[in-house]
């Protein structure tokens, strides 16, 4: 049995989950898969909704094969998710029907329906955070507007990290992180904006102590020791929104880290001590989330790899299975800067049909219409590269020395020709690695609340001691200065 620290990470994102083993020998992490799993949404009489029951038994599958391989000597467990959903439950700790899935429609008309409670302005200078239709605010005001029963019974309110540890200990809370991404929290006050939720009309019942990254949530119930194995492992409240977790695992040194968190969503974004709310940042429809040690997310959601992740579903359902592996090499064939997209237009947010939105966007704005499979996708990522160079120049108005390394992480980082696309649009050196920065993020935080680091800049020196960083620099900058402009216009 290995002598080296043993850490387990439960990294769950939109598409699929894992456990991960962390194994540190006081050096470098090496990670093991332990599991990995489909995290379907399925689709109801009541509309779209996580099937947290299935995710929470994978997860179990995971820790028992942990403790087959390790035994007890796993010191903690984390846990990290995606962001604003969440479940209800009583007073017995019963949960209240499943958790609806943020891209359900019940929160058509929500952001109205908002508004003509608390004016726009009000709730971004309260919360600092871009809106997006999905957030809780706008899923709970839904609860409220439909007169939700369950919402009457709850006397719980537990974020996606939150309820699967509640389930793993018995013990509740509300992380940090994750509650910064509902638009409730209020990031100067660093607690719920409990004024705002009274003027929405939610429970404030609902909203209760904020825990940390790097708090202990506690020891495995008897129920899951029995089911695991894992007699001696406690969970500890990590940055519990995956988007944190992979920003506190960039492997930067700079005073203010510059970063893009690459998956479905695009995340692009600047780690600052301070958040920025002000009337320039709320035009810019910038969004200030907490990460470890009370840093600011200071970041705008871009539309990611959701582009080429529906493509890639339309055309399976044709029988045709394009490898991820074979895109770059289509896309690389294909004539350059052809055909542009906005991947924000919301067209582009729902599930289905996504060639065909794309080729009825470039016929709108009267451009070449892709056909091929490989314009299509080179289509999606010059959009994505030179939307990420709208965003960047932006944040570039916040600080006063503008960074020069972008640091790409997560899962689209292994995308080398949109990582070499990103360098060339924006102008900067692009730094890719890690892939897995959401589950050595989350690690790296049991290390610190285990004493087996001193810090976040031992630990991101740790990150890129584990890690093998590719870069990307910037070329053929006068074809990109050309798109830069043909962008321009078709995003008016």
């Amino acid at each position: 049995m290995s002598q080296n620290k043993i850490y387990l990470a439960i990294d769950l994102g939109a598409g699929s989950g894992r456990v991960l083993a962390g194994e540190f020998d006081g050096t470098r992490i090496e990670l093991h898969e332990l599991n990995r799993f489909d995290n379907t949404p399925v689709q109801l009489p009541s509309g779209w909704h996580w099937n947290i029951a299935a995710l929470y038994q994978s997860i179990l599958e995971g820790l028992k094969k942990a403790a087959e391989i390790y035994g007890n000597s796993a010191i903690s467990i984390g846990i990290d998710t995606w962001g604003v959903d969440y479940g209800l439950f009583d007073k017995d700790g019963r949960m209240l029907g499943l958790p609806y899935q943020y891209r359900d429609n019940r929160t058509d008309g929500m952001m109205a329906a908002a508004f003509a409670k608390v004016p726009k302005q009000e709730i971004y200078d309260a919360t600092g955070v871009q809106f997006m239709f999905f957030n809780s605010i706008f899923q709970l005001l839904s609860d409220v507007e439909t007169k939700n029963p369950a919402l009457n019974l709850a006397e719980d309110l537990l974020f996606m990290p939150d309820l699967l540890g509640y389930w793993l200990t018995g013990n509740k809370t509300q992380e940090r992180s994750i509650a910064s991404t509902t638009q409730l929290y209020n990031p100067k006050l660093k607690d719920w904006d409990y004024a705002l939720i009274e003027k929405l009309g939610l429970p404030k019942k609902l909203f209760k102590t904020i825990s940390d990254p790097g708090d202990t949530l506690g020891a495995l119930s008897a129920d899951v020791i029995s089911a695991t194995g894992l007699s001696h492992t406690k969970v500890i409240t990590v940055a519990g929104h995956d988007t944190a977790s992979a920003v506190a695992a960039v492997p930067s040194q700079a005073k203010t880290p510059a970063f893009l968190s690459s998956g479905t969503w695009s995340l692009m974004g600047l780690e600052l001590q301070q958040p920025i709310i002000n009337e320039q940042s709320f035009a810019d429809a910038f969004t200030n989330e907490i990460g470890i040690n009370g840093t600011v997310r200071f970041l705008k959601n871009i539309c990611g790899l959701w582009l080429i992740q529906e493509s890639k579903r339309f055309w399976l359902a044709e029988g045709q299975d394009v490898a991820y592996a074979k895109m770059a090499a289509l896309a690389s064939e294909a004539e350059p800067f052809r055909s542009l997209i906005n991947p924000d237009d919301p067209r582009f947010i729902e599930s289905g049909r996504m060639p065909e939105k794309i080729q009825e966007f470039c016929r709108e704005t009267g451009q070449l219409v892709p056909e091929s499979k490989g314009e299509i996708i080179r289509c999606i990522y010059e959009s994505l590269a030179l939307r990420y160079n709208q965003v960047w120049h932006s944040l570039m108005q916040y600080v006063d020395e503008a960074p020069t390394t972008l640091h790409i992480v997560g899962g689209g980082c292994q995308d080398n020709l949109l990582n070499q696309f990103a360098a060339n649009a924006i102008g900067v050196k692009v730094a890719a690695c890690p892939v897995e920065a959401t589950g050595l993020g989350n690690i790296m935080v049991q290390m610190l609340a285990d004493g087996a680091i001193a810090d976040v800049t031992e630990g991101r020196a740790i990150v890129l001691n584990s890690s093998l960083v590719q870069t990307f620099e910037p070329a053929d900058q006068v074809v990109w200065a050309q798109a830069k402009v043909q962008f321009s216009m078709i995003c008016k």
